[in-house]
């Protein structure tokens, strides 16, 4: 399909989510049947279907090489108490193939998972303006403002989709290539299955929320340009740089500010009991990230001269 049809084809779209109401934003189903048509939209994208892609990869390959490495024993050791989430889990995978949900996420998280949602963010508003839509957009009566919240919680379905479909990848590699069972927590203690997998869950959703902050952050540069590849690559260029800084030792007092540096705080749920301190950084640092850059974003988009 050109990006002609692609243009036409979201215009179509869009025009059937509007046409669905004739009192427009006055009824509060009208916004949840824009924010339908925008999911909808978003997954049927090639991209998105490539970027889930690549992610559910990640664990497939993960869960081969260790089990080639091992030949499928179950001679990895325990986790500590002062183990960190990606070697100790990795280590417990060939004992329990639960813990690959773990380690995979312990793996995404720091580039691929961002940068898949940098790509969405990005493109959220540029990529509209760049393909001649967002103008059209903007004829709905329900104005630029509940538009722009319209397209952050596509992105933020896009965060949960795109970690659920790592870690439903990851457990189900892990239970056909190792043995589930038991889950040893990192205080070295040991859960039932069940509550294993309800651990697993809830990890998966702390990795979600931990991303509404760079989220925000993508809609605010997708706010910046009209060009959804410029806005992309600013988005994830902006990830790398803060990774870097993350890293250096010499910049640990400006660590704590960097949306990143309470990311990998997911594996504290596996502990027990479950430790909270990190985690609660790491929550109200991504809510400071969406309450400044959300509101930067509307600010510029509820200025923005519109011509494409």
């Amino acid at each position: 399909m050109s990006q002609a049809e692609k243009s036409q084809a979201e215009k179509s779209q869009a025009e059937r989510a509007l046409s669905s109401d004739p009192r427009g934003s006055r009824n509060p189903l009208w916004t949840l049947g824009l924010l339908r048509s925008e999911i909808t939209t978003l997954l049927r994208r090639h991209r998105t279907y490539a970027l889930l892609g690549v992610l559910a990869a990640v664990p497939v390959l993960i869960g081969i090489a260790v089990r080639i490495e091992t030949g499928g024993g179950g001679g990895g050791g325990a986790g500590g108490p002062d183990g960190g989430a990606g070697p100790a889990f990795l280590a417990q995978v060939t004992n329990n193939g639960v813990f690959l949900v773990f380690a995979a996420l312990a793996a995404t998280l720091p580039v691929f998972l961002p940068m898949a949602v940098g790509v969405v963010a990005g493109d959220a508003i540029a990529g509209e303006a760049s393909s001649g839509t967002l103008r059209y957009l903007l004829v709905a009566p329900a104005g630029r403002t509940r538009l722009l919240l319209v397209k952050y919680a596509s992105v933020l379905a896009f965060c949960l989709i795109a970690t659920l479909v790592v870690a439903a990848s990851a457990l189900a590699v892990g239970a056909l290539l190792f043995p589930v069972g038991e889950v040893t927590t990192i205080s070295g203690t040991r859960i039932g299955i069940g509550e294993g997998l309800v651990r697993a869950g809830l990890t998966a959703l702390v990795v979600a929320v931990s991303l509404t902050g760079f989220a925000a952050l993508g809609l605010f540069v997708s706010t910046l340009t009209g060009s959804g590849i410029g806005a992309m690559a600013a988005t994830v260029g902006l990830l790398i740089t803060v990774q870097i800084l993350d890293s250096i030792p010499q910049l640990s007092g400006v660590h704590p500010y960097l949306f990143a540096h309470y990311w990998m705080s997911f594996a504290d749920v596996l502990r027990e009991p479950v430790h909270w301190d990190d985690l609660v950084k790491n929550f109200q640092l991504q809510g400071l990230y969406v309450a400044v850059f959300g509101s930067a974003a509307w600010a510029r988009f509820t200025a923005k001269d519109v011509t494409a």
